[in-house]
């Protein structure tokens, strides 16, 4: 039973980490670039999109050739911290948090966008300054979307398969996630315990998008 679990509990810890920072990320990005215009906006605006489009398999490479023990970047963390971020439980946060800042960005976008600017405005005459009103105006109008980006955020990082696999690997107790537990469970014919993890996050997902829609037409 707790083989069974350790996966479920590793999934939901990695995702509300990976959440969290993404809220944080997703949220600052959005606020710079959000009714903003400057040459190169829409090359940093397909940046932030593209993981949303590319493999995942194509994302975990990319992070193993940052991040591996072989990189400027892997090495610099070996030598500081005498680890390695390869095949770690922060690797697959790691990998959870690239596939899932698209999500939070677009909706932290469109949340802030859609705040009135006059209101913004009758702030800045009373004296706030933009630190002020973007805390105490802007985030308050555009909790819903944020809400509502946050939930699928986390829903996409309980999903994630491809990079984390090849990113963090599928140690079991360690990195091994429910994808990857459902994956090495088919591949080695323990079906019912497939099934028994594919619904529990079938359980999770739904209540998630339930949530999220319920968010949505808060908004509306």
């Amino acid at each position: 039973m707790t083989s069974f679990w350790s996966p479920v509990w590793l999934s939901i810890k990695v995702s509300l980490l990976a959440g969290l920072i993404v809220a944080v990320l997703g949220t600052a990005a959005a606020r710079r670039m959000a009714r903003r215009r400057f040459r190169g906006k829409t090359v940093v605006e397909t940046v932030f999109m593209l993981p949303l489009v590319l493999p995942p398999s194509v994302v975990g490479f990319l992070l193993v050739v940052l991040f591996g023990r072989h990189s400027p970047i892997g090495q610099w963390i070996e030598t500081s911290f005498h680890t390695t971020v390869l095949f770690t439980p922060g690797a697959a946060v790691m990998a959870a948090v690239v596939v899932s800042f698209p999500l939070m960005y677009q909706a932290a976008k469109t949340g802030l966008e859609a705040v009135d600017p006059t209101i913004e405005g009758a702030a800045r005459i009373d004296g706030a300054n933009e630190r002020q009103v973007f805390w105490h105006i802007s985030l308050p109008l555009a909790r819903h979307a944020l809400l509502s980006g946050a939930v699928l955020s986390f829903a996409r990082s309980l999903g994630e398969f491809g990079a984390t696999l090849m990113f963090a690997g599928n140690i079991p107790g360690k990195t091994q996630t429910i994808p990857t537990a459902v994956y090495m469970a088919m591949e080695s014919g323990r079906m019912e315990l497939a099934w028994a993890w594919v619904a529990v996050t079938i359980g999770l997902s739904f209540s998630l998008l339930v949530f999220a829609t319920k968010l949505g037409r808060l908004r509306e």
